[in-house]
């Protein structure tokens, strides 16, 4: 498996894969905030391929002031979850972010089906909203130094 930057001919598989993994993890609302993730924020975007198939995708992006490594819009294709993709993309993005050498705190807005995944890399739940992503997805905001960060579990 390879990992490696994002390119614009990739954006069909990204969105098929954001598809097949909605409504389980993204409400049917999101497709939108994702393209305009990939068309304005997305410098910082990865697949993870194998055979020239992309089996998952996830990014970063840094706070304004430097301070934080945010994770975002990470996902893997639903007949390759549980075999260590996500994982991988993951470190691969946590390891990047450290080579920032102002960030400090490593950051993920997430859901109530995904949380206990980042649990495993040390982050900490700071703040819950009910209803925040659409009915019945919850937004889980969660931290942790990145002295602290990694596979803990």
């Amino acid at each position: 498996m390879e990992i490696r930057k994002h390119k614009e001919s990739d954006r069909p598989a990204i969105m098929k894969i954001m598809q097949l993994n909605t409504p389980e993890y993204f409400s049917p609302n999101e497709e939108k905030d994702l393209i305009y993730y990939l068309d304005e924020h997305a410098g910082n975007y990865f697949v993870a391929e194998e055979d020239g198939v992309i089996l998952g995708c996830a990014g970063f992006n840094i706070s304004q002031d430097g301070r934080i490594g945010g994770l975002s819009w990470d996902f893997v294709h639903p007949s390759a979850q549980g075999k260590g993709i996500g994982s991988a993309l993951t470190i691969y993005r946590l390891e990047e972010i450290r080579k920032i050498e102002t960030v400090q705190v490593f950051s993920v807005r997430t859901s109530q089906m995904a949380y206990p995944f980042y649990e495993k890399f040390g982050l900490v739940v700071k703040e819950i909203v009910k209803d925040y992503w659409d009915a019945g997805y919850d937004l889980y905001h969660m931290e942790v130094d990145i002295k602290l960060a990694g596979r803990t579990k």
